[in-house]
């Protein structure tokens, strides 16, 4: 049962495409920090594709609680999430692709 309260080091992209204005998805990621922080996130950067500067991938580092990180669907469908998610998708041409990474360099 301790083994389920242990933290496991997450890294997540997510791979956007943004309508209009670029500096608008610099606003939102910027201000949407606190709530990555919430979640447990430790750091976000944005990245903007240099020959395409309307694509992006966003990275956030986090910690999660083991039993969370297996039930991740049943975490993406909290209608908080969801909630935030509609001012994303309002942004984006096309989906997302996220992906979910474990740093093993070490």
């Amino acid at each position: 049962m301790a083994e389920a309260q242990e933290a496991l080091r997450r890294v997540l992209q997510m791979k956007i495409r943004a309508l209009g204005d670029p500096a608008q998805v610099l606003m939102l990621v910027r201000s949407s920090a606190p709530f990555y922080r919430a979640l447990g996130g430790t750091k976000v950067r944005l990245l903007q594709n240099v020959d395409d500067p309307a694509q992006f991938c966003i990275e956030i580092e986090y910690e999660a609680n083991a039993a969370m990180e297996m039930n991740r669907q049943k975490v993406s469908s909290d209608p908080m999430i969801r909630t935030f998610l509609t001012g994303w998708r309002a942004m984006l041409a096309g989906a997302a692709d996220v992906d979910v990474y474990e740093d093993v360099t070490a």
